[in-house]
């Protein structure tokens, strides 16, 4: 197993060595990487690490009666700072590739990884095949839930998240790049000119407020980006339905027989 430790300085996360804590892990972690917040570029100073990975169930806890663990969860607070990490099995984050979930598909190609593997590293390779139209279905709905939340609670936070699905959706109608980096998405789809200003307040606290702003003008901003985003999917070059379904379906078989190297 290699595990790489990232310090403050790579995206405002804490200094801290997360190598004994995946070491914790049973069986094989293919890839561990950061998600949430810090992969979104506007974490604050007292985020908690949104950890996202995947595990390789061995071939008996698949065959047997008992049913397999499939995703597995824990939380903990490390040096002050609250964690979790969340893991699938292999086949069911493949499953959930060939689905349009922009969602697995940022935790698999997030820049900031703990941890690595041969068969992280053909995962990514594989990515690009499943990527289709309809992943801007999972970035509108994603876009609506949580502008729904800032209408209930009036925080920066889920106003950020609605800008970021939506500038990450029409990105990737675009150029088929998956990017949830807000503040580079900004430099690459004409957005509201305020956002970087509440990037900067949200860093100051997670639970801040959107003092400042016209209602009606963010609206009005959260919905001419949806109207973008529908034409930028209209105007698509990527296609209807997925592909890679026979790679990634030798990786998942040959991973899980034990055919090649599982970590490094």
């Amino acid at each position: 197993m290699r595990t790489e430790t990232i310090h403050l300085h790579a995206a405002g996360l804490p200094v801290t060595d997360f190598g004994p804590v995946l070491a914790e892990e049973a069986g094989p972690l293919l890839f561990a990487t950061v998600s949430g917040a810090h992969l979104y570029g506007f974490p604050s100073r007292d985020s908690d690490v949104d950890l996202r990975g995947v595990h390789l169930l061995p071939a008996e806890e698949l065959v047997g009666l008992r049913e397999p663990d499939e995703t597995r969860s824990r939380m903990w607070d490390r040096d002050g700072v609250e964690m979790d990490l969340v893991t699938h099995d292999l086949r069911k984050f493949v499953r959930l590739m060939l689905k349009p979930n922009g969602y697995v598909l940022e935790q698999l190609l997030s820049p900031l990884v703990l941890h690595t593997s041969e068969l992280h590293a053909e995962l990514v390779e594989l990515a690009p095949a499943v990527v289709t139209r309809n992943h801007a279905h999972h970035y509108r709905g994603f876009a609506n839930t949580q502008w729904r939340l800032f209408e209930k609670t009036g925080e920066l936070k889920p106003l950020l998240y609605t800008f970021r699905a939506l500038l990450t959706g029409i990105h990737l109608m675009r150029s088929g790049e998956v990017l949830a980096h807000l503040p580079t998405l900004l430099g690459k789809v004409t957005s509201p000119g305020y956002l970087p200003d509440l990037i900067a307040a949200k860093a100051e606290a997670e639970h801040a407020g959107a003092q400042g702003l016209s209602g009606g003008a963010v609206q009005g901003d959260v919905e001419a980006l949806h109207q973008v985003l529908d034409e930028a999917q209209g105007e698509s070059g990527l296609p209807d339905a997925a592909g890679g379904f026979d790679g990634l379906h030798e990786l998942v078989v040959r991973a899980r027989l034990g055919a090649g190297p599982v970590s490094r």
